[in-house]
């Protein structure tokens, strides 16, 4: 499948007139990797990248993956927006920290993501923009004097990306997550049927901020070891705090570890039990093979005798995936379009 954005941006790099920077050094936000990007000198360039997958692929291709250090200065800074409006000023704000004096700031987004309006913020920060349409996307750049960046702007829309307590209370989430500002109905009916004498070792995949995994633990006091997985790197300092106010309810303390890891490479840990709301897009369009590389990962993980219970979209075509993984496959639940599942028996 053609990431548009990212060949937009690519695109404009190559044909706007734009160029790479003397000394090799550039900042790509949010990065991802492509084909037609391989033949670009990126020997000294910076991904930052906190969803596992992409990071991956960037790693794979050979190229540097982390975050960039406090007070480092880009003359050239390339970023690929969320479509989550908070998110996605947040990066802007985090952009503008980073880019040398003199230096240019180019994004990318699909119009059908938000475009219109993030080239609207991006010029709310930067001043002023340049623009091309391409691949149904739209990229906007600018080479702001530093008395241009609108400093207040900056200082507001970098506490978009800070922690904040939903749920009355509840949790912690930030902006971008799955389901940030709310429980899951999915999730909240999954946990609705999770019975009490689950007991041992057990994972929680495709966390988010790591409602399910908190509420096994305030639910299932047998509960020894809780594993949450989650490939967006964002969320796992949410995640890590909702565990630690979850252990403050439980009489009986338990191990826990947030793992940033892409679930459909498999698990290297045995479990007794293991719950999931999977994914099932990445953008907009519907990919059920991600939630049936969950079910693989998860019979590939349960113990002798675990159960598995998974909860998606009624329309998901999951049950025949389940029924081929699991000799026993049981719907407890089907409400407001979601189904919860529950598997046993782990064919060979």
């Amino acid at each position: 499948m053609t990431d548009n954005a990212l060949e937009a941006l690519r695109h404009a790099l190559t044909h706007a007139g734009i160029g790479l920077p003397a000394d090799g050094r550039v900042l790509f936000l949010r990065a991802r990797d492509g084909v037609g990007w391989h033949a670009m000198p990126r020997s000294r360039w910076l991904h930052q990248q906190s969803f596992k997958p992409f990071a991956d692929v960037l790693e794979r291709s050979g190229l540097s993956v982390g975050e960039p250090e406090s007070g480092a200065r880009y003359p050239l800074i390339l970023m690929l927006p969320p479509r989550q409006r908070d998110e996605a000023r947040a990066l802007y704000a985090r952009a503008s920290m980073f880019l040398e004096s003199g230096g240019t700031v180019i994004a990318a987004m699909a119009n059908a993501e938000g475009a219109k309006s993030g080239e609207r913020d991006f010029r709310a920060v930067f001043g002023s923009a340049e623009v091309l349409s391409k691949h149904h996307c739209r990229v906007f750049w600018s080479t702001p004097q530093a008395a241009a960046v609108d400093a207040s702007l900056v200082e507001e829309w970098m506490a978009l990306d800070a922690l904040v307590e939903i749920a009355e209370g509840a949790y912690f989430s930030r902006p971008g997550l799955f389901a940030w500002d709310r429980v899951d109905p999915a999730s909240a009916l999954l946990v609705s049927v999770l019975p009490a004498s689950i007991t041992g070792a057990v994972a929680d995949l495709g966390a988010g901020y790591g409602y399910l995994g908190c509420e096994v633990l305030r639910r299932c006091p047998g509960v020894e070891v809780i594993d949450l997985y989650e490939a967006e790197g964002r969320a796992l300092q949410a995640a890590h705090r909702n565990v630690a106010r979850a252990m403050e309810t439980r009489s009986k303390p338990a191990r826990s570890e947030v793992i940033w890891h892409d679930v459909r490479t498999g698990l290297n840990r045995s479990y007794d039990a293991i719950v999931s709301n999977p994914p099932f897009h990445q953008g907009r369009a519907d990919q059920p093979e991600l939630g049936q590389a969950f079910i693989a990962a998860a019979a590939g993980a349960l113990k002798p005798g675990g159960r598995f219970w998974l909860v998606a979209n009624r329309h998901l075509p999951y049950e025949a995936t389940l029924l081929s993984r699991f000799h026993h496959v049981v719907v407890r639940a089907e409400q407001a379009g979601f189904k919860v599942f529950e598997a046993e028996g782990v064919r060979s």
